[in-house]
């Protein structure tokens, strides 16, 4: 007959110790792997704003060459109005959208509202963990 041989039952330090180590462990490895995953995520975040302020360059030559397509379009080699009135009827065009979307966008922006519900959760968190809610 094999005897096992005794073991001794842990203490309630040792078992409170052991339980804040693997909890500082668990922590520890749930901040590295949150770090990798934000490595990750901003590389490709930052290689894609890239292409997009390319894009959005790219744009604004495309609208630049067109303005100034439009102004000639609007001159028709010197048969319809002046080419100074043509620029500036271009001109005309840009800030009147320019008005138009600073309206818009403020109008938009009067609708934010702070995140009314998150902000009463957050306020009852110090309360759940006295065991009051």
């Amino acid at each position: 007959m094999a005897v096992e041989p005794l073991q001794e039952e842990p203490t309630i330090g040792r078992l409170i110790r052991d339980a804040q180590t693997d909890l500082s462990t668990l922590v520890r490895k749930e901040i590295e792997l949150a770090k990798a995953e934000l490595k990750v995520s901003v590389t490709a975040g930052g290689i894609g704003t890239v292409f997009l302020l390319a894009a959005a360059f790219l744009l604004l030559l495309a609208v630049i060459l067109g303005s100034v397509a439009i102004a000639y379009f609007i001159n028709w080699n010197g048969q319809g109005l002046d080419l100074h009135w043509a620029f500036l009827i271009v001109t005309g065009f840009y800030v009147l959208l320019a008005v138009i979307l600073v309206l818009l966008g403020i109008k938009k922006l009067k609708r934010v509202k702070a995140p009314e519900k998150a902000i009463a959760q957050g306020k009852e968190i110090p309360r759940a963990l006295k065991g009051q809610g």
